[in-house]
């Protein structure tokens, strides 16, 4: 007898998940994940409030122009699988999504992952190559809470990413593609 065809995940998997856990569905599989640590929340809400004034909100003379959302579901185009980043950024004039939709069926520009043992190599690896997938995506930024560093990744070819910034400790980090924000990384540490 064959082997049954592995069933792959659907959309409607995500309803089935308990309330207190984060959802996604990565190459067909239900990817379930607690909600982030103290340390994982910290940085990732330090840094929406470094970006977010400026570049949401066009406080303080920043440039504005962008929509940043904490844990957007974002829909891959051609994958029919919901990834949920940390952080993502789309420039205004391409934020253009269906708002009928419980997701969002538009790319980002810039994607943030806030790594956490349990998440690393899948956000490093897996969740970087369909980035990779998606030339809308020009930026992606890795924050490393327990490690301490910001590594900003540019693209530079198609489905190639570059380092273009490695920060780490308390250093003060002007990254692509948020050059005006100074971002102090000894204040993303919760220690």
């Amino acid at each position: 007898m064959g082997e049954l065809a592995e069933k792959r995940a659907t959309y409607e998997d995500l309803h089935t998940i308990p309330e207190n856990m984060i959802g996604e569905i990565i190459d067909g599989e239900l990817v379930v994940t607690p909600r982030p640590t103290p340390e994982h929340s910290a940085a990732a809400s330090v840094l929406s409030g470094e970006i977010i004034p400026s570049y949401y909100l066009g406080h303080g003379g920043g440039p504005g122009g962008w929509i940043i959302l904490y844990e957007p579901e974002v829909m891959f185009a051609g994958r029919g699988e919901p990834l949920v980043p940390d952080l993502a950024g789309w420039k205004k004039e391409r934020f253009k999504r269906s708002k009928e939709l419980n997701w969002i069926d538009v790319i980002p520009d810039w994607v943030c992952e806030i790594l956490s043992p349990s998440t690393a190599k899948r956000d490093r690896f897996t969740k970087m190559a369909i980035y990779g997938e998606h030339p809308e995506v020009k930026h992606v930024w890795l924050v490393d809470p327990l490690n301490k560093t910001l590594e900003v990744f540019g693209r530079r070819a198609a489905g190639a990413w570059i380092t273009v910034g490695f920060y780490a400790e308390d250093e003060r980090a002007r990254a692509e593609p948020f050059p005006e924000a100074e971002i102090a990384l000894s204040e993303l540490w919760l220690d």
